[in-house]
C-alpha cells in the first residue's frame, strides 16, 4: 500500500504518548457481494425480453450503471474486480446508446414487438446480458459467492 492511501486513511492522531487511527479498505469480497446481491433484483438482466417494458428497462440499465459507478470508485484500479465492473459499466453505455431516447422509436414501439425499433432493443439487452452473464461468472468464481437462480440463468453454460 502507497504511503498516500495510508495518509487519506488516517482519521486522527492522539497524544501524549501517541497514536493513530485509520479506516481500513473494504474488502474486494464485499464489494463483490453486495454487486451481486443488487444484480439479482434487476430482472432486466433475466426476464425474457418480450416480458419487459423497453422505458423501465432503460432505467433500470441507469440505475445499474449508476450503482456500478459507485462501486467502481471503491476498487483499486489494477484488481480484476475492477475490470469486471468496468466491462459490466461499459455494456450498461452501450446498451443506452443504442436504446438512446433521442431515437424514441425504440421507448414509443418498444412494445410492438413487430416493429424495427424492438429487434434493435432486444439485441441490445441479449448482448448486455451476455457482457453481464461472463462478468458474473467471474466475480462468482473469483470470490466463491453465490447467485440467485433468477441471474444465474445469464451465465454462460
Amino acid at each position: 500500500m502507497k504511503f498516500d492511501e495510508i495518509l487519506h486513511r488516517i482519521t486522527g492522531l492522539s497524544c501524549p504518548i501517541c497514536g493513530i487511527s485509520w479506516t481500513p479498505s473494504e474488502p474486494e469480497i464485499n464489494i463483490a457481494k453486495r454487486i451481486i446481491i443488487f444484480l439479482e433484483a434487476r430482472r432486466v438482466l433475466y426476464i425474457p425480453s418480450e416480458m419487459e417494458n423497453p422505458t423501465y428497462c432503460v432505467e433500470s440499465v441507469i440505475e445499474i450503471r449508476n450503482f456500478l459507478t459507485t462501486e467502481l470508485s471503491k476498487i483499486d484500479e489494477k484488481t480484476n474486480l475492477y475490470s469486471y465492473v468496468s466491462a459490466m459499466r461499459k455494456a450498461c453505455n452501450k446498451f443506452l446508446s443504442r436504446c438512446d431516447k433521442k431515437n424514441g422509436d425504440i421507448l414509443i414501439h418498444g412494445g410492438n414487438w413487430g416493429h424495427w425499433a424492438s429487434w434493435t432493443f432486444a439485441a441490445a439487452l441479449g448482448e448486455m446480458r451476455g457482457t453481464f452473464g461472463t462478468m458474473v461468472t467471474q466475480i462468482a468464481s473469483a470470490y466463491g459467492l453465490n447467485v440467485e437462480d433468477d441471474l444465474a440463468n445469464i451465465i454462460p453454460e
